[in-house]
């Protein structure tokens, strides 16, 4: 078989496998919170399959390493060894570690890591066998915890057109690399030939490298040069092993968390959808009714009389509904349960509950509901962010929570539904919600409101979506830098959607994440700006209005605000922003769209509205060059190119405007 058709069953077997570990991993958690001892057959199961696959599909590392994991698994089911945590534990970081080498492996790197081997002595401790002598006397040799290495170019290496730095930056990539120059072979100044070198090196480079990594470095060099490398053994490195001697150890959260999404970007970056047969099935029937009903209009291709017409009036009626059905259709290959975002959660909240001694259960509603695949890759960290700091900052330690008459474990929920064209994704906790006095405290003092007085909890609670906003007064590695929220809130606008936070004391918190069901085609109001045409999503439109001429004001410094229930919003004049000649100028004479993105509200100043309608969003970027304010291109029914207007990107504008 040719490598490129290896390559090929090689993905499939990697997105096998991926569902596997997430099956394995939420067995696991299962079987941690006492759950069936026969779900310990179906880990077995996922564990037998990726070994037998990457001896097969040529990952002989993984291989041998996920045997270890199934001897213990083996044990465990034959009843020869009770299940207890600290095997659940040894077994997570197991699943990690299998992602981590997953997604080294569609990078094309080397498999095994210290992690790996560190995991595989672990596993065999646990089945009461060290770590074969061989095995070990072949790893000193061929990897050690840090490398001495003797570089002593000869004179004549320059002359070769080999570059001595060139070589030692290429080092520098392998890990951390300590340099010092060895200067006893330099000439006296007189006699110094600046084409040859007479400088050697003396190099400590430290991180789990091969020697074969090493000697590659040298392979154009050899013979120019005395090379000598040696390995260091128990030199201490970047604390990403977990210990060998402390198997119960609580692994990071971020850590736990990391093999997934590097594993999960690696899988997105293949392009590749699983279809259910039944959307397949549908498609291939849509496509017949499509066929019937071009013959019919076919028979039309000679002429049409009068008797005939109601016949033409069926076979449009019939094209336009199979159109639209096959529209749906083919749009929905690409809709994915949620599921596969969420399932990374009970995990998650695991390990950062432990971490922080807090008790937490957690809720998972509406898996299946199906967002389009390009929202799913991209809403995972927003969620993460917020899952963090629902746990770090909303719920209460168990003594805090029982001295608030409450159970002392805490719930949080993650909940997907579809309301309305939108897709919402709510995450809850019954925690202590936000504390008013001090985000509006911490405001005033930022300077971003003079006080508090007459803020709405609503208001109060959206500053919390400001740069670099927050209130903790301890930085953990989990939250507290002020760095997230607003992450949040950008990415979310940045698939059209929105969040917004509601909180009540002492009752918890609930953010709402609307999203679109699809990137591919939104819901637009069409818009006229002198000879252009100019799409404003539905989902940012809050209300158009009319304004008289004198209600629109100028302010210093340059800029418009007007006046739109009970608040001031500056004006953007769309002719101005995208130069479009014969526009309307006269605020009395064209609208305001008032639309909301990333907490900020501004007005749209068009001509006028021409009707609201779906728009196949094309890239402007893939097809001419990224547009200041426009998200993207669309055709309209007349053939002429209309462009979709980015809000979120007009408001960030507005607000640099406002902040020069």
């Amino acid at each position: 078989m040719s490598n490129g058709g290896l390559a090929q069953f090689q993905q499939v077997f990697i997105e096998e496998s991926l569902e596997g570990l997430d099956m394995m991993e939420s067995s696991l958690l299962a079987l941690d919170e006492g759950g069936d001892a026969e779900l310990v057959h179906g880990i077995f199961r996922a564990a037998h399959s990726i070994k037998g696959g990457a001896a097969t599909f040529g990952f002989p590392e993984m291989s041998s390493f996920t045997h270890e994991a199934e001897s213990l698994l083996d044990e465990v089911r034959s009843g020869k060894r009770q299940i207890d945590s600290a095997i659940v534990e040894l077994l997570l970081r197991t699943v990690d570690c299998l992602r981590s080498m997953f997604a080294r492996a569609q990078a094309g790197q080397p498999l095994n890591d210290e992690v790996a081997d560190g995991l595989r002595r672990e596993l065999a401790a646990a089945m009461g066998r060290g770590e074969p002598a061989a095995a070990q006397a072949r790893r000193a040799l061929d990897q050690a915890d840090a490398w001495t290495i003797g570089f002593r170019p000869h004179p004549g290496m320059p002359a070769g057109g080999n570059d001595p730095l060139r070589l030692i930056r290429e080092l520098g990539e392998l890990g951390r690399l300590d340099v010092s120059a060895e200067l006893d072979r330099l000439p006296a100044l007189d006699a110094l030939d600046p084409t040859e070198c007479h400088i050697g090196w003396a190099l400590q480079l430290h991180g789990p490298v091969k020697r074969d990594a090493i000697t590659a470095v040298f392979d154009w060099v050899e013979g120019e040069c005395d090379l000598s490398i040696e390995p260091v053994h128990g030199v201490s490195q970047a604390p990403q092993a977990a210990p060998a001697a402390t198997p119960k150890a609580v692994p990071a959260a971020a850590a736990a968390d990391a093999p997934r999404a590097a594993a999960g970007a690696a899988s997105a970056e293949s392009g590749s959808v699983r279809v259910s047969t039944d959307k397949i099935d549908g498609l291939i029937n849509l496509v017949g009714e499509l066929v019937i009903t071009q013959s019919m209009l076919d028979t039309f291709r000679e002429g049409v009389d009068a008797s005939r017409l109601a016949m033409l009036e069926q076979g449009l009626a019939q094209l336009a509904r199979h159109t639209r059905e096959l529209q749906e259709s083919v749009m929905g290959i690409r809709m994915l349960p949620i599921a596969s975002v969420f399932n990374r959660f009970p995990r998650m909240v695991r390990d950062i509950s432990q971490k922080l001694g807090k008790q937490v259960k957690l809720e998972l509603v509406g898996e299946q509901t199906e967002l389009d695949k390009t929202v799913l890759e991209k809403i995972g960290d927003p969620l993460v962010h917020l899952v963090r700091n629902a746990i770090d900052h909303g719920l209460e330690t168990p003594e805090k929570r029982a001295a608030n008459g409450k159970s002392d474990t805490g719930t949080l929920t993650l909940e997907a539904f579809h309301r309305g064209g939108s897709i919402v994704v709510e995450v809850l906790d019954d925690g202590a919600g936000l504390n008013r006095d001090a985000i509006v405290a911490k405001a005033v003092e930022r300077g971003l409101i003079p006080s508090g007085e007459g803020l709405s909890d609503e208001a109060v609670a959206d500053l919390i979506f400001q740069p670099g906003f927050s209130t903790a007064s301890v930085t953990t590695d989990l939250s507290g830098r002020g760095v997230g929220m607003d992450v949040v809130r950008r990415n979310v606008a940045d698939l059209g959607g929105t969040v917004v936070v509601r909180s009540v004391a002492g009752k918890g918190s609930t953010f709402t994440i609307t999203l679109p069901l699809t990137l591919a085609i939104i819901e637009g109001l069409t818009t006229a700006v002198g000879e252009e045409s100019y799409i404003v999503p539905l989902v940012s439109i809050v209300e158009s209005v009319q304004v008289k001429a004198d209600a629109v004001r100028g302010v210093v410094g340059g800029g418009e605000l007007f006046r739109f229930r009970g608040e001031y919003l500056p004006v953007i004049r769309l002719h101005e922003v995208f130069g479009c000649a014969g526009a309307v100028r006269d605020v009395a004479e064209g609208l305001i769209v008032v639309v909301e993105a990333e907490g900020g509200r501004v007005g749209l100043f068009v001509d006028r509205l021409v009707g609201q309608q779906q728009a196949v969003v094309k890239s402007l970027e893939a097809n001419y060059r990224r547009v200041q304010g426009v998200s993207g291109a669309t055709i309209l029914a007349d053939g002429s190119v209309a462009l979709i207007v980015d809000v979120a990107g007009l408001v960030r504008l507005q607000s640099r405007r406002k902040a020069a």
